[in-house]
């Protein structure tokens, strides 16, 4: 009865089975390594952090421009405290606040962004302590400049004067008339007893919704693989009724049905 596997249709649908569940398996596994490789790169993270800070921090220069290899740095600058704005509508320790930014004038001429602390509830200026005068050298993690609607980030539009929605140079610029640089700074310790603001990972990195799709597509893949598993036994099925019919003489009567499947 199952003589009509041997036969060169039944060969070739055999083989093209057999490639294309080897080919779901292998997608399936690629897929489910790229999360593996998400998840692992996001328990790397707060180690990374924590031996970052235990680093000789470097001149600002040297780490420029900000990638996944130099953010979270330390990094170290020189130069005198200008412009404040307030970063409004951040959390830290599940509380709502707001950042203190203020802009650093270096001996280069561009400004670089330090945030000197968090303080709770609404922004309000009255509430922020003065930043130091005279010159002043900051040591402080590295960060890439945000993108307005990244990670809860809110847009630049609309904001109140003296306030930003997003700590990124192309925000900033539009603020004050000098260069920025395209990344940030926030202190190893809040000041003037502002809460320190922690060290946010690289941009695409970590347990991101990447991940999730990851997951997700391994196991799309599996389901196609075994998807084409249900139909080569379900044609299988077919086949085996049409030879028992066959033998029966049912054969003119089946095979119109069995073509036009």
């Amino acid at each position: 009865m199952y003589r009509f596997l041997l036969t060169p249709r039944w060969w070739g649908i055999n083989v093209f089975v057999l490639l294309a569940i080897s080919f779901c398996i292998f997608m399936g596994a690629w897929q489910l390594s790229r999360f593996d490789e998400r998840v692992e790169g996001q328990r790397g993270a707060g180690a990374r952090a924590a031996s970052d800070k235990r680093e000789v921090a470097r001149p600002l220069a040297e780490m420029l421009p900000v990638d996944k290899a130099t953010v979270g740095k330390q990094v170290t600058a020189t130069g005198r405290y200008g412009e404040q704005l307030l970063v409004p509508d951040r959390e830290l320790d599940e509380r709502r606040g707001f950042y203190v930014l203020t802009l650093l004038r270096t001996d280069g001429g561009s400004a670089l962004p330090v945030v000197r602390g968090w303080l709770p509830g609404d922004a309000d200026p009255a509430k922020v302590p003065a930043a130091p005068s005279g010159e002043v050298t900051v040591t402080g993690a590295l960060q890439a400049s945000e993108q307005p609607g990244e990670n809860g980030v809110p847009g630049q539009g609309g904001s109140p004067a003296g306030q930003t929605g997003a700590i990124s140079a192309a925000s900033l610029v539009n603020l004050v008339p000098y260069d920025v640089y395209d990344a940030w700074v926030t202190l190893n310790r809040g000041d003037a007893g502002m809460k320190t603001v922690p060290v946010s990972g690289a941009r695409d990195s970590g347990l991101d919704l990447k991940a999730f799709q990851n997951l997700g597509y391994t196991g799309e893949w599996f389901v196609f693989a075994g998807f084409v598993v249900f139909m080569w036994f379900r044609l299988l099925r077919r086949e085996v009724e049409f030879a028992r019919d066959a033998e029966l003489g049912l054969v003119a009567q089946e095979d119109d049905d069995r073509v036009a499947v």
